[in-house]
């Protein structure tokens, strides 16, 4: 098995949250090439609402900005966490944050993250993380 095929996200669902329509639309891109499976929304708001209204199994892991407005990701994070559905405090939520200090770090994983990607994304590392995340649900 080589690297590529171990961190392969094809047919991975993926709930991406990115305020900036560029990086936003740039993620997709990136993502939909390496066969993942995006849906897009524009805020943290968004992102619960659509992973609430939602069944079970329709995402895989959620990647979330950290700066958004209207509701930024650890607001958001922590909404679905608290969410009364089996998926919500097991579907993995990487951040994604230009802020890649310890303390910020600290902060996504206190609030109920699982991992933390620096911007700009690197694809190699992102699918590396996700897969990381996302096995569990493989086996």
């Amino acid at each position: 098995e080589t690297e590529a095929e171990r961190n392969s996200i094809q047919g991975i669902k993926i709930l991406l949250a990115e305020d900036n329509e560029i990086n936003r639309e740039v993620a997709q891109v990136l993502l939909e090439e390496e066969g993942a499976v995006v849906t897009a929304v524009s805020n943290g708001r968004e992102a619960v609402k659509l992973f609430s209204s939602h069944p079970e199994g329709t995402f895989d892991v959620i990647l979330m900005d950290i700066m958004m407005p209207v509701m930024d990701g650890l607001t958001a994070t922590k909404a679905i966490r608290a969410l009364n559905r089996p998926d919500a405090g097991i579907i993995s939520i990487i951040a994604m944050t230009a802020n890649a200090f310890a303390e910020d770090v600290q902060r996504c994983l206190d609030a109920g993250m699982n991992a933390h990607l620096a911007k700009p994304l690197d694809i190699e590392k992102v699918k590396k993380t996700i897969c990381e995340h996302t096995i569990e649900l493989y086996k």
